[in-house]
This record gives C-alpha cells, structure tokens and sequence, in this order.
C-alpha cells in the first residue's frame, strides 16, 4: 500500500495553505495562534468565509453543499487548518446533526435546515446525555408524550455545550417507557426559544462557561421537527456517534504544538546556548515526531482501507486512532507548557 501523496494532492495541500494564510482574519488567527476561545461572533463570521468558498462542509454530499473531496484531501484540509491553525467549523453543525439529517431527515427538514446549518445561521448544540445517562446513554429518562401533532417534552439535560450560544438543539427523548433502554427513543430537533427551556450555566475547573444544564418543562415540539421515525432515536444517534472518521487522531492539532514548543525554545536561553540545541529536549521532540508519523500512516492506511470497501459505516479501528491521537495531544501539550511555562496557558487578555 502506497501511503505516500499524490502529485495532485500535494497541489491541494499547497492550495489549502495558501487559501488559510489569506483569508484567515488576523484577530482570529492571534486568538488561535495563543490557544484563545473564539467568540460566538467570530466562529461564525469565519464559518462564512470558508462557506463562502465552498468548505464549510467537507464530508456533506455534493447535493447539500459538500465539496466532493476524497478521504485523503478532506484529511488534508483538516490538518492544515489545525496546523495553520483556524478555528473548526461548528462540530454539532457539521458533523453531527448535518449528516444526520442528510442519511434520514426528510426534504422538508433538508430545505429548511442544512443551507442555515452549513452557514451557521442556525447553531446548533447536543441534548444528549443527563444526570445518570451519559456513558450508559441509553438510559436516559427525558419523557416526549405525544399529543396531538406536538411532542409535550419533560426532562433534564447536562453538559449541554454551547447551549447558552444555540438556537437549536438535538435530542434524544424517550416515547416509550416500556420498551427495552435501547429502543422506545426519538431523535428530536427543538427550537431553544420554545417556551419551558431553561438553561444554566456550568462553569468548568479552568474558570470558563462553555457547558450547560437544561431543563425542560411541557415543552412543545411539532412532530414535523422528528427525524425519522419514532422510536428509532438510538440507530440514529449511533449513526452520528460513529459518522466522524477523517482527522479523528488530530494529528495536526499535535504537529502545530510540537512546532509551537520548537519556537519557544529557539529563544530560550541556557548558559551559553538555547534550549533548542539541548540534545535531552531533541531527543524528546524526535521521540514524540516519531509516534505521530506512525499515527499519520496508520489514519492514512485507515483512510485507503475505508476508501476501498466504501461500507459507508464507520471502521472500530478508529477508536485505537482517537485513544492514541488524544496521548499525543496531552503528550505535545506537555512539552509546550514545559517550554514556555505560563506563556504556555491560555488567557483572555493580553499581559
């Protein structure tokens, strides 16, 4: 198996590149470039940049937007943005509930939503898991009774990310209590302005408000907004749960921190010379260089195998990559902030 790029698709890397270094703004690209959060005002105005240029969805079908790119030149655009780096589109839009409503919404829901979803008009967040339901998510207790052409929805969400940023959410409800946990499940689109929707903040150990709890209180949800059919919430969800493949290890988000951290240390002054000659932190950056190319061919072979058979399901080997891709994160986050020590951390102004 060849691994190695084609003439072309190194022509579309270099495309990518140059297509990053002109139309990222620079007040996003600082905020990126010191591992700042984005505004909601700025992902959606670079959101719009890359639709405007046919790359906000990637992955979609050509029909709805998508740019009909192979695996391999969507795993390049992904890892040159995360090296350049630029912000991601919206996950929950692009990657979740985008491609669910392509494989099972209806054209209703198509023409509505998807053109608003690729634009970031509509934001999106996730109303999956709650108290007690979220590595078992199949046990969740949110109660949808049916009543009239409404859904009258009673329950409670946690770790609704972006909630307070959404002005739409998926979710899953149970319909039918008797049913075993996996079945009696309805995938449900809810429209956050709807009467009865509370939500509160959850500020996380780092000081910021990026999750959420929600409550919801009678609820109501027209039926139309119900992907698919009722009661079959749970295919649904595991479809969107096992959709995301290409870039899943994240090599680029670990390549641009290794080259970050060499940066810092050709300004690091020890004795007579810079951190950057010290043969230990060579080693080290050699080390870590060399688990990430391993990874990289491995998503590649990944990618060429997925590639050939085309199930269109997700291939479990993939876990392996997101398991390994997460270490060499933490692995490459490690080195940097032993590099540049609070430089390093994240801030929201500038000192």
């Amino acid at each position: 198996m060849d691994l190695r790029l084609t003439d072309a698709e190194l022509a579309f890397r270099d495309d990518v590149k140059t297509f990053f270094r002109a139309a990222l703004p620079p007040d996003i690209a600082r905020k990126c470039r010191l591992g700042q959060r984005l505004s909601r005002e700025e992902l959606v105005r670079w959101t719009r940049i890359l639709h405007d240029r046919g790359w906000a969805t990637p992955a979609w079908s050509t029909e709805w937007g998508g740019t009909g790119w192979s695996a391999v030149q969507q795993y390049i655009f992904k890892e040159e943005l995360h090296m350049a780096p630029a912000p991601e589109p919206l996950s929950f839009n692009v990657n979740m509930i985008g491609p669910v409503l392509i494989a099972f919404g209806s054209d209703a829901q198509k023409r509505e939503f998807l053109p608003r979803i690729a634009r970031l008009d509509y934001w999106f967040c996730q109303g999956f898991s709650e108290p007690g339901a979220g590595s078992d998510l199949a046990a969740l207790r949110t109660q949808a009774r049916l009543d009239g052409d409404h859904y009258v929805v009673n329950g409670q969400k946690l770790w609704t990310s972006t909630a307070h940023h959404a002005n739409w959410c998926f979710l899953l409800v149970r319909t039918n209590p008797a049913a075993k946990k996996q079945e009696g499940i309805t995938y449900l689109l809810m429209d956050m302005k709807s009467p009865g929707i509370t939500v509160r903040p959850i500020i996380t150990i780092d000081g910021h408000h990026e999750t959420n709890e929600m409550f919801l209180e009678n609820v109501r949800i027209p039926v139309s907004l119900r992907i698919g059919e009722e009661n079959k919430g749970w295919d649904y969800a595991k479809y969107l749960l096992g959709n995301e493949r290409s870039g899943i290890a994240r090599v680029g988000i670990s390549k641009m921190r290794v080259r970050r951290a060499r940066e810092l240390a050709a300004a690091v002054r020890i004795g007579d010379h810079f951190l950057a000659g010290e043969p230990a932190f060579q080693e080290r950056v050699a080390a870590l260089e060399v688990e990430l190319k391993a990874l990289e061919m491995t998503q590649m072979r990944l990618i060429a195998q997925s590639t050939a058979e085309a199930s269109g399901k997700a291939d479990p080997k993939s876990s392996i990559l997101k398991l390994k891709g997460s270490e060499l994160q933490q692995s490459a986050t490690e080195l940097l902030l032993e590099v540049a020590g609070y430089e390093s951390m994240e801030f929201d102004a500038d000192f």
